[in-house]
């Protein structure tokens, strides 16, 4: 039997340091794109499962000879696909951290390092998005497990007013619940509605203007129709234009109906640390839950999603689990299992803190800041070019581009971006049209970036339209 040898544990360390080191260097200036796919990857990794195993260092180095092709550098400061953040540099190394300590970090008694530090992480949170303090606060794996458990908080919630116990008598036989939505919400709250047993035929979508923000109109004579239960989802932060809902028009709405109120804030929330900002969600806080990302907008290592539920009573019954082999905690002790769906849970809520405690509220504004400058600074320099059109107001970190009022066109320049690999970013179908899709939310992202990136889109532009 194998015993714990700190020697072999050393020099993989000392390796995968070695060659992180190397492709972190490389990042700034490689090819934004992956360059191979399954085929080249299947034929660099596949291999017999062998008897004896082979050396550990030997696989690292196969692995990381494979990254610079098989990865894209979606940490890159010209990444601007799918709303993905690099991670920052105490983020990553904590996450290191976290897998060297390997806790189970699903109660207090077995890691109280991660539960103090989630604690405190999640009060930090809670003042700088400006919400109720004494709200229930969880760290998921990202905004799909963020809405998940909010929206299982909701469903909760809207049945014990109704006098129904869905832990413990399930659905069947429960009053039917309405979730209301705008046509623009993400697919992440259809997909929780489809886990948590509501499903999909329960939802009913109202109209949203011309920026993909619901119309408060449409919300007040879609409720008039409804009878029983009702979960209301609105968006802060359309996940094309960037957008947000009217949150306190809606939340008065919602109020007076007594609904519940949940908001999909995916990157939009952190619009609540900018002064600059702030306005754009205002109301945010009349709300009963929000769902948002850390491995977005606060650059943590993914993956790290946070739900947030005004009762934490609500919160806490849909999601704690009891076993009389467990030792939790009766006093003040935080065990995460109690507001997550998860059992068995990596530290995830540490990086946040790391994060925070380093940038400090001024940081994580400058953060946002500067990524939603960069944002107006591209969609400057594109709309500069004939032919090129922003299509939505740049109110936060989002820009959608078409080139030529042409769908075909609008493709193709968003694969020869790709394939240029200056930067890399992603197409989209918005209101039936092609568009390019530019997500802001790297905190390495400079104003050199911005401009160069802009330049490589100009020019896989022109040579596509001189053909």
């Amino acid at each position: 039997m194998a015993r714990f040898d700190t020697t072999e544990f050393a020099q993989c360390l000392d390796k995968a340091h070695a060659l992180a080191s190397a492709y972190l260097q490389d990042l700034p200036h490689r090819h934004v794109g992956a360059r191979h796919g399954r085929d080249e990857m299947m034929a660099a990794l596949r291999a017999p499962l062998s008897r004896q195993g082979e050396d550990g260092r030997a696989v690292l180095d196969l692995l990381a000879s494979q990254a610079a092709q098989g990865t894209s550098a979606c940490a890159s400061p010209r990444y601007f696909g799918f709303v993905i953040g690099g991670a920052y540099p105490v983020a990553l190394a904590t996450d290191w951290l976290v897998s060297t300590w390997d806790q189970n970090a699903g109660i207090h008694v077995i890691s109280p390092l991660a539960a103090a530090a989630e604690e405190v992480a999640a009060q930090w949170l809670r003042e700088l998005f400006d919400l109720p303090r004494d709200s229930g606060v969880g760290f998921v794996t990202g905004c799909q497990m963020a809405n998940f458990t909010c929206l299982a908080a909701a469903r909760h919630g809207v049945l014990r007013r109704a006098g129904w116990d869905v832990e413990a008598d399930g659905l069947y036989g429960a009053p039917r619940i309405h979730v209301v939505t705008s046509a623009e919400s993400h697919i992440t709250i259809d997909v929780a509605l489809r886990y948590l047993g509501i499903g999909t035929r329960a939802l009913h979508r109202v109209e949203a203007d011309a920026q993909g923000r619901m119309l408060p109109e449409a919300l007040r004579e879609k409720l008039a129709t409804l009878e029983g239960p009702v979960i209301v989802c609105a968006q802060a932060g359309n996940v094309n234009t960037g957008a947000f809902d009217p949150l306190r028009e809606i939340a008065g709405i919602v109020r007076a109906r007594d609904a519940w109120l949940h908001v999909d804030g995916a990157f939009g929330l952190w619009a609540r640390a900018s002064q600059s900002l702030r306005a754009l969600a205002d109301g945010i806080e009349l709300a009963d839950s929000w769902a948002t990302d850390a491995h977005k907008w606060l650059n943590v290592p993914y993956d790290c999603g946070v739900a947030i539920v005004r009762n934490a009573e609500d919160h806490r019954t849909a999601m704690t689990s009891v076993a009389a082999y467990l030792i939790q905690t009766g006093g003040l002790e935080r065990d995460a299992v109690d507001w997550v769906p998860e059992f068995s849970r990596r530290a995830r809520g540490v990086p946040v803190y790391a994060t925070l405690r380093t940038l400090g509220r001024d940081g994580v504004e400058s953060l946002v800041d500067g990524c939603c400058a960069r944002a107006r600074q591209m969609a400057a320099l594109l709309a500069a070019e004939e032919g090129v059109r922003v299509r939505n107001d740049v109110v936060l970190n989002q820009v959608l581009v078409r080139f030529g009022e042409d769908d075909d066109l609008t493709r193709a320049v968003v694969a020869g971006v790709q394939d240029e690999g200056t930067c890399w970013l992603s197409g989209t179908t918005w209101h039936d049209l092609a568009a390019m899709r530019i997500s802001v939310s790297n905190w390495a992202t400079t104003e050199d970036d911005a401009a160069r990136s802009a330049e490589a889109i100009v020019r896989v532009f022109r040579s596509l339209r001189g053909r």
